[in-house]
């Protein structure tokens, strides 16, 4: 993130620039200097996540209840120093951003292979420099800071834009983040999340003004010498050619130990040349540099990109970079729709609706996966049919008989381990089964009779095909309720979801409604199951499915209900899911306690009553081993394999049997040949496909 080799120029060559501050001592100074407003912080959000997950668990799916006091403990720190903190998290991926999202994702898909390799050679999760977020991770954050009573905002355009807009314009104390965009942007100081000692209230202060006179640059020329070193606007092989030029002309002796200082140093000595030229001409600078005019444009952006409302540049025209642009589907919708959309959107009470109306683009970054993993299918792929529902709430559908209507389609960049991310995936929206047919979204969302409540609930449970749970709601606590239907979901989607990893699923939400966070923290296992961890991240991206549902709807649920603290615990899950699949009784399940095993009998009961009356009946281990051996779908009728082919014997090849998605190119088709890691440990009780073993083994 940020310009390309700054941060390490900065601390490398630039002692004077990293500058060891008091946070204490900065709002007394602040507060004496007279300002309207209390020392105020504007917090990158998404630059924190790191700094907040102090978990020792992480591969598991993510200890939510933990996570939350962290959270809790960062903000009274803070709240007792008199600082006040407004927290920005990234919104959209603005498409000029596009291919450097694209290129992170493959990069941190690489780096969760490696995590999964880590896990199935020793059992174990790795050490700390493997460490990747949790699932979902920013998207509850935002929900836990407001529950903590935290100012917190979800962008419209480029975080990192809003933030500096928000700290130049409010006059605040500082922008604590990590991304050396803030050094280029001329706004509030620019402080370390990574260095901060939060004991101490301590951290590195990154001066724009000392950056400034070691390079003899004016502020307003940063934001050229940023775009021409590379950010995420500018790739850095764009203008490799001028950057070798300005080496050979302006470079006289290497700095020998930091090559990059070269760069930099060279780079803007050019850009102190050019300014001198422009202000004798009166010019815009950047019409000045010898560039084609493709790069031209893709400089000029660049720049526009840094310059804040009420900002000017000696190098560009005067446009500012977030745009105001009206939303795609606006000429399908209420203009009251649209405006909600987007004020829920901002205030973080609303999860993918104003991307989806705005622009018509949605994404999914990484997740926990295993790519030999030929069993378990990507999420992306496993909630798509719950999204093709919501895309249907919130946009018309193409129906039998309409003619000359074109239908919107929504397009999906979601990461798995099998798309190369090259071009979205294009999904259309559809309908839902509902017996009063289509709802009014306008109803759904502003609707104060008294039978709107159970509209907002029979259409969140249409999205998941589930109008089996109507009655069941009425006799379950809220959080609970979600459990049941992330379950049922998940059961009735993936053909290969046994019926030890139902009961591990119920059993970890039962007990953790009853567990103190210290129980929690003495909770632990002593082999980690590469299975385990996919299905712990396929249940908590669910939840984010789940959230995304209840905005569409109108919220039949609170919001908080739906989220993880309420719901699921990554080493509660994985301890449940080795006993089950150990074959451990339901009272070792339950800790011996009558009544939680009483609750969860009743919830068991719930979801294999859905998965029975829609024909699919959820199969212990031994069966659902045989059918994966086969290449069945499990429950349906499975007898085991025959060691003899008959005379004239025909055997078809192992066949994909997850549902079919509608209307859509399904990327990576033939998941089952994929290879997983030959070598099973001894709680994975659950076999899976294997690559170069065929599953026919009377069949060449």
């Amino acid at each position: 993130m940020g310009v390309k080799g700054l941060q390490g120029f900065v601390e490398n060559c630039c002692p004077d620039v990293c500058v060891p501050v008091d946070l204490q001592e900065m709002a007394t100074n602040y507060r004496q200097a007279g300002h309207s407003m209390p020392p105020t912080l504007a917090v990158d959000g998404m630059a924190c996540l790191r700094h907040w997950y102090k978990c020792q668990a992480w591969v598991h799916g993510g200890q939510w209840r933990e996570y939350l006091q962290h959270l809790r403990e960062f903000v009274g720190v803070f709240t007792a120093t008199g600082i006040r903190l407004v927290f920005f998290f990234d919104g959209v991926v603005e498409e000029r951003k596009r291919a450097e999202w694209v290129k992170r994702r493959l990069r941190v898909n690489d780096e969760i292979a490696a995590v999964f390799r880590h896990i199935r050679d020793h059992g174990r999760q790795p050490g700390r420099e493997m460490f990747c977020l949790p699932p979902g991770l920013a998207t509850f954050s935002r929900v836990a800071l407001k529950s903590l009573g935290q100012e917190t905002w979800t962008t419209v355009c480029e975080a990192d834009y809003e933030v500096a807009s928000y700290a130049h314009h409010h006059g605040c104390m500082g922008i604590l983040g990590q991304d050396t965009d803030f050094l280029i942007f001329d706004s509030a100081p620019y402080l370390s999340i990574a260095k901060l000692q939060l004991s101490r209230m301590t951290t590195i202060l990154f001066s724009r003004e000392r950056l400034c006179s070691t390079l003899r640059l004016h502020i307003s020329d940063l934001p050229l010498l940023a775009c021409m070193l590379g950010n995420d606007v500018v790739p850095e092989h764009r203008l490799q050619r001028l950057r070798r030029d300005c080496i050979a002309e302006y470079c006289r002796t290497s700095s020998g130990s930091f090559p990059q200082a070269d760069k930099v140093f060279a780079v803007a000595e050019f850009v102190r040349q050019h300014r001198s030229h422009i202000l004798k001409q009166g010019s815009q600078g950047i019409a000045l540099l010898p560039l084609s005019d493709e790069d031209r444009a893709i400089l000029e952006d660049g720049v526009q990109s840094y310059v804040l409302p009420g900002q000017e540049s000696p190098w560009v025209n005067h446009d500012l970079p977030c745009s105001t642009s009206s939303f795609l589907f606006e000429r399908y919708l209420d203009a009251d729709i649209l405006k909600a959309s987007k004020e829920k959107h901002i205030n973080c009470e609303s999860f993918m609706v104003y991307n989806v109306l705005h622009d018509g683009v949605v994404e999914c970054s990484n997740t926990l996966e295993d790519a030999k993993d030929a069993e378990l299918p990507p999420q992306a792929m496993l909630y798509r049919p719950a999204r093709e529902r919501i895309y249907g709430i919130l946009l018309p559908v193409q129906t039998q008989g309409s003619s000359g209507f074109t239908p919107p389609v929504v397009k999906e960049w979601f990461v798995s381990p099998m798309n190369p991310l090259q071009e979205p995936d294009r999904v259309s929206p559809c309908s839902l089964s509902l017996p009063g047919g289509h709802p009014d979204l306008k109803v759904l969302w502003f609707g104060t009779k008294p039978d709107v409540k159970g509209l907002r609930m029979s259409t969140f449970l249409a999205i998941f095909d589930l109008q089996d749970l109507a009655e069941t709601g009425d006799r379950l606590d809220p959080p609970l309720i979600a459990v049941v239907c992330l379950v049922t979901y998940l059961a009735l989607q993936d053909s290969h979801l046994c019926l030890e990893d139902v009961d591990a699923f119920l059993s970890q939400a039962v007990c953790l409604g009853f567990k103190t966070d210290a129980e929690l923290l003495r909770t632990n296992v002593s082999y980690v199951d590469s299975r385990a961890v996919q299905l712990g991240s396929l249940f908590v991206r669910g939840l984010s499915v789940l959230a995304t549902a209840n905005s569409a709807c109108g919220y039949p649920f609170l919001m908080d209900d739906l989220m993880p603290w309420k719901t699921f615990d990554g080493v509660l899950f994985h301890s449940k899911y080795l006993l089950a699949h150990s074959g451990s009784p339901e009272e070792e399940l339950l800790e011996g306690d009558a009544s939680q095993l009483s609750l969860f009998q009743h919830l068991r009961e719930v979801v294999l009553g859905v998965c029975m009356r829609r024909g699919k009946v959820i199969p212990p281990r031994a069966e659902a081993a045989v059918a994966a051996s086969l290449g069945k779908p499990t429950g349906a009728g499975v007898r085991r394999p025959q060691l003899m082919k008959s005379a004239g014997q025909n055997c078809s090849p192992p066949q994909n049997n997850w549902p079919q998605m509608r209307g859509t190119r399904v990327r990576g088709q033939g998941f089952g040949s994929r290879s997983r890691h030959p070598n099973r440990q001894r709680y994975r009780l659950a076999p899976r496909w294997l690559q170069h073993q065929n599953p026919h083994p009377n069949c060449p």
